[in-house]
């Protein structure tokens, strides 16, 4: 009877997304993305199809790693959602995922030209880095789920 559907886990990995630092997200995934494509340029060799990715990826962990950082702040749904998302970070960790992959698939499709296929292929390995990555610090910061929770 305590078991939570796959959409349960959506609403709760959003819950707890909902107080995510989104504008230091923003600014960080921007900042990384210009400073990697103009280091590109100065090498003689700038890629906007990868600063845009890496920025994007970024975004996506900055927020999450934000969300899930300070779980005693917030209204009691967002407290216990971050709560939870530091006892389940495989779980927490699917929906930044999907947004990296949401995110860069135009970019991909767009700007890289690789077809329909190819960049579903990109975007899918991004959101696949930033899966392993934020569940791991997310599950390097448990601790904080037991002092909250």
């Amino acid at each position: 009877m305590n078991e939570i559907t796959r959409r349960d886990e959506v609403s709760l990995s959003a819950a707890a997304l909902r107080g995510a630092p989104w504008k230091v997200a923003a600014l960080g995934g921007g900042a990384i993305a210009a400073t990697s494509f103009g280091l590109g340029l100065l090498g003689g060799s700038g890629d906007l199809v990868w600063a845009l990715g890496l920025g994007i990826s970024l975004f996506a962990l900055i927020a999450a790693i934000g969300a899930v950082s300070k779980p005693e702040v917030g209204d009691r749904v967002t407290r216990q959602a971050r709560v939870w998302g530091l006892r389940n970070p495989w779980k927490f960790a699917l929906l930044p995922a999907g947004i990296t992959a949401v995110l860069d698939y135009p970019v991909q499709l767009v700007l890289d030209g690789e077809g329909v296929f190819g960049s579903a292929v990109h975007a899918g390995c991004h959101g696949v880095l930033v899966y392993v990555i934020a569940a791991v610090l997310t599950l390097t910061m448990q601790g904080r789920a037991r002092s909250a929770g």
